[in-house]
């Protein structure tokens, strides 16, 4: 970012660039970063202002990139918006690998750590949850009614380390075909919140006649029951009530052993951060999010992985990524899964730059172009090692690349089901969500929000936008805040109890 002086009210991000943005809300007046010429009209916090004349078909250039074109003639101090600024035919120059480069690997003995779960096959748990996941809609009531039990009668006041129990339910499970994709998506993602090492226990109870049946799932991840881990159906188990019945049991004899897992020091390398951001805004590619990919890059110096997700959001991006491909066919891979896309969303007679949502729009940002370039700095700069599928295990360290919905609900859910045992969650609007088993960290893009929605947010980034910080001070207290977070501290969402409804599974296909 080249930004003008803290004094000044733009912020230039990039020499090439021919528009600022407006670091608060301006009433039309001379300012010298336009050469004295005046704002047409009051400019709102985080939108775009042309610093030069643009003639119709001309490329509006931010963060030094095309993020669309001028659909009509605009002046030196226009607003640069929905109404004159438009998508159009952008090529995108795909190399691969030529900014793929090996880490500055802290060493080992001065790694940093936290005090985490150690759990079987390697893994390490940021929390201690038990899980009660729902193979079918069906059984969902059954489900929620076991969690509600414990949740609302102080049960879990005796067993101080056990963060709660959760009800994973959803909206699918039968009426499916086997062989699809959606099937895949939804067994891997409930194979993946079963064998996750936040999860310290799990009761998987299904209604028995459901497609989604809950011996082929387990045969097909390797799973096996044992103390830690029940299944039941509510057909073969007498019905709703007895199953209710059941399902508490099954939890009660689970506690001791769960109650019993205590924190113990782990390596950063532990750690597998999701980074998401959602009700992103005009400042979310300036401030939280390359702050957030600071950290990021941080966190792998340190052995950790980070993972990017929301496909349809690296849109017109998505060869910043490749370039940071650690092989051609890390590269190929993510660009099959554009190609994936183009053709979901013509099958569904969508079109991939459909997105910004309205509320990005309001908070300045106007194609998927500049929101992709936003969306890609929380990646920071770190090597691309692997990409995923969707609910894919992660098991490759460094920076990796998850193939998920724009929405952040199913997005999240996704990454979670890969092992991401905590997030990081960048938002400019408010988003507010907190995807239990995981710890989910709000990081603010501006200071007007985070003051407005103090209770949600985590950690202020407007401090970037104001001058008072930089990027890599920001980024350097959020990679703190994920150590201590991954050590016990609450997040704001856990401070109030939320997060059971951000369990969202990706349905694909039809639904018969």
């Amino acid at each position: 970012m080249t930004a003008y002086s803290t004094g000044s009210p733009f912020l230039r991000l990039n020499p090439r660039d021919n528009v600022l943005i407006a670091r608060v809300s301006l009433d039309p007046a001379p300012f010298s970063e336009l050469g004295g010429a005046s704002l047409f009209e009051r400019i709102t916090q985080g939108h775009k202002v042309a610093i030069s004349p643009m003639k119709a078909g001309d490329a509006v250039i931010k963060y030094g990139q095309i993020i669309g074109f001028a659909s009509k003639d605009i002046g030196i101090g226009e607003h640069v918006h929905t109404h004159n600024l438009a998508m159009g035919d952008v090529e995108l120059a795909h190399e691969f690998c030529v900014d793929a480069h090996e880490p500055d690997f802290v060493p080992v003995s001065e790694r940093a750590s936290f005090m985490g779960y150690a759990r079987p096959g390697g893994l390490a748990g940021t929390r201690n949850y038990i899980a009660i996941i729902s193979s079918v809609n069906c059984s969902a009531t059954v489900s929620r009614a076991i969690a509600s039990h414990f949740t609302t009668s102080g049960r879990l006041n005796d067993f101080a380390n056990v963060d709660g129990i959760i009800a994973l339910t959803h909206g699918g499970g039968c009426a499916i075909n086997t062989k699809t994709e959606g099937y895949s998506f939804l067994t891997r993602t409930l194979a993946g919140y079963a064998t996750h090492p936040n999860v310290g226990g799990v009761v998987m109870i299904g209604l028995g006649c459901e497609t989604n049946q809950i011996p082929a799932l387990l045969t097909a991840h390797g799973l096996v029951e044992g103390d830690r881990f029940r299944t039941m159906t509510i057909q073969a188990t007498g019905g709703t009530r007895r199953t209710i019945e059941e399902g508490i049991a099954a939890i009660e004899a689970m506690l001791p052993a769960i109650n019993s897992d205590v924190r113990t020091s782990q390596p950063a390398s532990m750690l597998k951060l999701a980074l998401e951001c959602g009700g992103s805004d005009g400042y979310s590619g300036i401030s939280a999010n390359p702050a957030l990919g600071y950290a990021s890059d941080l966190l792998i110096r340190h052995g950790g992985t980070t993972c990017l997700a929301e496909t349809p959001e690296i849109y017109g991006a998505e060869h910043l990524l490749t370039r940071r491909a650690a092989s051609p066919a890390v590269a190929e891979k993510l660009l099959k899964r554009i190609d994936w896309w183009r053709d979901y969303a013509e099958r569904g007679n969508a079109e991939l730059n459909n997105n910004p949502s309205h509320g990005n729009k309001a908070g300045g940002l106007t194609t998927i172009l500049e929101k992709s370039l936003g969306a890609v700095a929380k990646g920071g700069t770190s090597r691309l090692n692997a990409v995923y599928e969707y609910a894919e295990k992660i098991t490759q360290s460094g920076f990796v690349f998850m193939d998920t919905p724009g929405y952040d609900p199913v997005a999240v859910t996704g990454q979670v089901a890969g092992g991401c045992n905590l997030i990081c969650f960048t938002t400019g609007r408010g988003s507010v969500s907190g995807f239990k088993p995981a710890p989910s960290l709000k990081l603010a893009t501006n200071t007007p929000m985070f003051e407005r929605m103090s209770e949600d947010m985590d950690i202020n980034c407007g401090s970037i936008v104001t001058g008072d910080e930089t990027v890599e001070q920001a980024g350097e207290r959020i990679f703190q805040l994920v150590l201590d977070t991954a050590s016990g501290r609450k997040t704001a969402s856990e401070t109030y109890d939320y997060g059971d409804n951000e369990f969202v599974p990706w349905q694909v296909g039809a639904v018969m």
